[in-house]
Order: C-alpha cells, then sequence, then structure tokens
C-alpha cells in the first residue's frame, strides 16, 4: 500500500520524508510499531472493554495499565513521530504516521483516543496560537507530557455548532473567563498526565448570531505557573457517560465556572474566528477517525478468518467424509472477501489521503501543493463517511462468521463492531460528510476537483483497459465513474431549484463516491500486482501478490456494482424521502 498506491516515491522526497525512501528503516518503525502494539496495547483491549475508566469526585481513573501503556508510548516516541521538529517532535510524514497508528488503533482504539486528540490539537495551536501560546504548550503537548482534548458540543448544540451557549468573558487581562458545559469530551479527565489543555469553543458578549460568532480558547486543567504548574482551574468533569463501546475511553461531560468566578482561558486566534481554527483540529480528526474505520475493520477480519479457520461444522458442499472447517463454506468465504476487500480499500484511500497530505504541506512546486490540497478537501468527508459506514458493516460481518460465539462478550468479535459503532458518528455525521461534499466540495467550485480527481481514475482505468487479463476490472471501475460523473451532473443541475431533493440523497452520492474511490485504488493494486508478477521476480510475495488479485477482483464484482443502484437511488430517491405524508402514521 505505502509504496504502490500512497505516492510514496514524492512524499519520500520531501524535507524529513528520507526515512520513507529507505525499506530497511521503514520496516524497522512498523515493526518496533507492532511489537508495542502487540506487547502492550493489545493485551490492555479487553480490560479496557470490561473495566474502562472510572469517574470519582477526585478525578477519573485510566483503566488499570493505562498508565504504564502511556509511560511506554511517549518513552518509545511515538506521541512525537509526526510532530513539528521546532517543538520537540520527529516531524515524520504523515503517510508513516498513518501505517503506525493503524497498527495502534488495531490493538486498542480506546488508548489511542488521547494521543490523537492530542495530535490534532498540536495542529490547531501551531495555526491559530501566538508565539507566547505556542512556546508553552507546544513543547509540554509534543512530548507527551500533557494532553489534549477538543471541546465543542453541548447538551443544546451537537452538530448545530453555532447553537452553543458557553460563554467566555474578558478579564481585562489578556485572558478570558469560561463558563458553561460541554459533553462528550473523549479523555477530558484522566490521570495518565498532569495537566490537560481543554481547546474549548465559546461565545463572547455581543459575538455574532450563529458559527460566524464562535471563539477558541486554550483552557488548562491547571494554571501555567514558573517551574511546574499552579493552582486547579474551574474546570470540572461531572461524570462519564456509559457507552456501548469504548469503555477504555472515558467520554466526560467538563463544566467551566461551576465555582463561580470562571475558568481562565486564553484566546487561540482573533475573537468569532474559532470555527476557523477549530476546522483544522477537525480535519485531522476525521482523518484519523477514518483510519478507526481501517484499523477496526482489519482486526475483525482477522478475529474471524483466525476463527472460521479452526471452527469445523458442517460437511463441504461438494461432499466430505468429516465436517469441515466452516472457511470451506461458500458463504463464509464470500463474507471474508467481502471484509478483506473493503478493508483493503479503505486502506489504500487513507493512505493516499495520508500522502497527498504530505504533498500539499511540504512540495516545493505552489501548483503541486495546491493540486494535492484540493483532492484532500474533496476527499476528507469521503474518507470519514464511506470508510466508517464500511466499518460498521464489516466488523457486524465478523459477529455473523462467529456466530452464536459472535454473540458472546467474552469471544471478543463484538468488541469491534462496538467500538466502531460510534465512528460514523462523532467528527461530524455521515449526513453533515455528506452536506459538506455536495455543497463545500462539489458545487463550491463548479465540479472542479472532482473532475480532477475523476481524470485520475480516467488515467487508471485506460492503463488497466490495454491489460487484458484485467479487462474485467476495468469494466466494473468504468461503470462506476460512469455513475459519479451522472450523479454529479444531476446535483448540479437539481440543486438551483431543488436544493432540498440533494440534500434528502447527499449520503448515496458519498457511499457512491467511496466504493468508486475504493474501487479505483484496488484496480490500481491489481496493476501493480500483475506488474510484479509478469516481471517474474516476485519471489516470496507471489501468494501475497496472487491474492491482492482476487481481492481486486472480489471487489470488482462484489462492491463495485452497488455503485449503478446508489446512483438510481441519488437520482430518483427524493421525491419518496420527501414526501409529506411518508411520516405522518
Amino acid at each position: 500500500m505505502l509504496r504502490e498506491l500512497a505516492d510514496l516515491d514524492r512524499v519520500a522526497q520531501l524535507p524529513n520524508a528520507e526515512v520513507l525512501a529507505d525499506d530497511e528503516l521503514t520496516g524497522s518503525i512498523l515493526i518496533e510499531a507492532s511489537r508495542l502494539a502487540e506487547g502492550v496495547l493489545e493485551p490492555l483491549n479487553a480490560t479496557g472493554d470490561r473495566d474502562g475508566a472510572r469517574w470519582s469526585a477526585e478525578g477519573v481513573k485510566a483503566t488499570p495499565g493505562f498508565k504504564d501503556a502511556y509511560r511506554q508510548y511517549v518513552e518509545g516516541g511515538w506521541n512525537r513521530l509526526a510532530m513539528p521538529t521546532e517543538y520537540g517532535g520527529q516531524g515524520m510524514p504523515t503517510l508513516l504516521s498513518a501505517a503506525v497508528r493503524e497498527i495502534f488503533i488495531g490493538a486498542n482504539k480506546a488508548f489511542c483516543m488521547c494521543p490523537g486528540l492530542t495530535d490534532a490539537a498540536v495542529h490547531a495551536l501551531m495555526v491559530g496560537a501566538d508565539d507566547a501560546l505556542k512556546a508553552y504548550y507546544l513543547p509540554r503537548l509534543v512530548s507527551g507530557e500533557w494532553t489534549a482534548t477538543m471541546n465543542l458540543t453541548e447538551p443544546q448544540a451537537g452538530s448545530d455548532v453555532g447553537a452553543l451557549r458557553t460563554r467566555a468573558v474578558p478579564a481585562g487581562d489578556g485572558t478570558y473567563r469560561i463558563f458553561g458545559q460541554k459533553i462528550f469530551i473523549s479523555f477530558g479527565d484522566h490521570d495518565l498526565t498532569d495537566n490537560i489543555v481543554h481547546l474549548v469553543l465559546a461565545r463572547v458578549a455581543g459575538a455574532p448570531e450563529g458559527s460566524k460568532g464562535i471563539s477558541l480558547f486554550v483552557v488548562p486543567k491547571f494554571l501555567p505557573q514558573e517551574g511546574w504548574q499552579g493552582a486547579r482551574n474551574d474546570v470540572q468533569c461531572a461524570g462519564i457517560e456509559h457507552k456501548v463501546g469504548n469503555h477504555g475511553s472515558p467520554t466526560c461531560t467538563m463544566v467551566y465556572g461551576d465555582a463561580g468566578e470562571g475558568a481562565v482561558a486564553w484566546l487561540l486566534g482573533g475573537e468569532n474566528m474559532g470555527l476557523q481554527t477549530m476546522f483544522v483540529m477537525m480535519n485531522q480528526a476525521r482523518i484519523l477517525v477514518g483510519m478507526e474505520g481501517v484499523a477496526l475493520s482489519e482486526r475483525a477480519y482477522r478475529q474471524a478468518l483466525a476463527y472460521a479457520r479452526e471452527r469445523v461444522q458442517g460437511r463441504a458442499a461438494e461432499g466430505s467424509a468429516l465436517p469441515v472447517p466452516i472457511i470451506r463454506h461458500p458463504d463464509v468465504r464470500r463474507m471474508l472477501l467481502s471484509m478483506r476487500s473493503q478493508t483493503e480499500a479503505m486502506r489504500a484511500l487513507g493512505y493516499m489521503l495520508a500522502g497527498a497530505l504530505d504533498l500539499a504541506d511540504g512540495h516545493s512546486d505552489p501548483m503541486v501543493r495546491q493540486e494535492r490540497q484540493d483532492f484532500v478537501d474533496l476527499m476528507i468527508p469521503i474518507f470519514k463517511g464511506w470508510a466508517t459506514e464500511t466499518a460498521v458493516e464489516v466488523t457486524r460481518t465478523s459477529v455473523q462468521i462467529h456466530g452464536g460465539m459472535g454473540y458472546v462478550t467474552e469471544s471478543g468479535a463484538s468488541q469491534p463492531l462496538r467500538d466502531v459503532l460510534i465512528a460514523p458518528i462523532y467528527e461530524g455525521t455521515t449526513g453533515i460528510q455528506a452536506n459538506d461534499l455536495i455543497a463545500r466540495k462539489v458545487l463550491r467550485d463548479g465540479g472542479a476537483s472532482l473532475n480532477c480527481w475523476l481524470a485520475e481514475v480516467d488515467r487508471t482505468l485506460a492503463e488497466t483497459t490495454a491489460q487484458p487479463a484485467l479487462a474485467d476490472l476495468a469494466s466494473r471501475l468504468g461503470e462506476g465513474v460512469a455513475s459519479v460523473r451522472m450523479v454529479a451532473q444531476w446535483i448540479a443541475q437539481a440543486q438551483r431549484e431543488r436544493p432540498l431533493d440533494v440534500l434528502a440523497v447527499a449520503v448515496p452520492f458519498l457511499k457512491l463516491a467511496g466504493i468508486v474511490a475504493g474501487g479505483w485504488l484496488m484496480t490500481r493494486a491489481a496493476l501493480a500486482a500483475s506488474r510484479l508478477l509478469d516481471a517474474g521476480d516476485a519471489g516470496e510475495s507471489e501468494s501475497f501478490l496472487r491474492a491482492k488479485l482476487a481481492s481486486a477482483r472480489f471487489y470488482a464484482t462484489h462492491v463495485l456494482p452497488q455503485a449503478g443502484a446508489l446512483a438510481v437511488t441519488a437520482m430518483n430517491g427524493s421525491d419518496a424521502t420527501l414526501d409529506e405524508w411518508a411520516l405522518q402514521a
């Protein structure tokens, strides 16, 4: 995936990305990551699910074992991998970080929520903080000495961020005082580190209504002081949620200013500019959430594959003297290949997105930077929405393969499903992603970025068509691309006169785009595998390459055909959705 699909060669030429040009060094980093994942994080996964974090009036206690695991994680420098070098980070490319994160998330998603949010907060501070705030907070966050959170949601303001009521009152000395309540704050309180830095959206008196009047503030749990840290700030965790999954990650209700004087805060960026800065953090988080879908799908697939190989049940359809492992049964094979091919497609898009981020940030040619940034902007909602929705399907299929044992907690088969169910919801629901895709990514530029991406797909299609052995893949991908273009044209026409019709079918369009993006990269994978096999020097990789071809063909025949049905839904489904009588009963 890294070498053949993720633009690694161009990324490796960027400053601080030379590591990707060294196969041995890259391999060593990934192997060391897998050792920490297997030896430290994975054994705590079931512990987090069973025991979870614990709240008391004195504070939140992390899952037993998490504190020592966090210490090893920080001592190994894993939290600093892609952090800025000027503040103590290693400055590694996002592409390498994405692969490492997948390994860690697959081992223990709940644990990874904490450093993942800190990483996103660092990006927001780099964009919006003044020099003094950067100098104080960034070295401590980059080192892992402290962690950070994102505080958006309130009881009355979920997806509608503009409805938030948390107040920020100027104190006259350059600071502010925050009053309000935030809910669903991951790792809002814990005992892994001595201090927690909250990034909080709030409204200053007199600010415009809605999202245009929101500001972003830095609110530490403990106030700054020379040497170590000062007094406790007026911020408390009032409780944690009891959830379907992710029990190891405390989801907190945070109360600011309950003691009466308000929580001391520092403005990040200008007043009423908070949402712009927060979107930097949210875009990082959305890519991370998409990778959560990839990682948990991979974990679920590996669990299901191992179970199918060892579970003996029923005789073979073609006849056998004795019962056989269920992997011999055609429908079980279908389910396993569905899991595997879709996981590989999601991973390919996630890695390509990570490589595009590196190029958008660091390439010497401004035209390349802009072109890759346009690709990133287009693909973030597609990847986040499609990958997380698909991950729910993939992890649920693992439970089905496990049969009755999948419904038994002790088997571990249900945990990836329960842990990933939140992924299509937080950092913007699938509906929010779909609306963003259409309004801000497809219509705003007249379809330019979409057409630029489809031109890339066309080049892959032309290359595949020239390979007779891959004609079946070319045919299915061509049909998928045609579906995307057809729906995009319909959207452009319908938006002017029937905007509600477009919004009613936004999610089918997003899923259509995701499936075709996955098909594009699976086709590229098949081209690469075919080329390496034809060269005759595959060696020990031959079985892997042939399996990759089989996986791509399965995706082309079982997944890509869904594009046509989604296109029909997108262009014809709005009337039934908006029928005034539909929900009256």
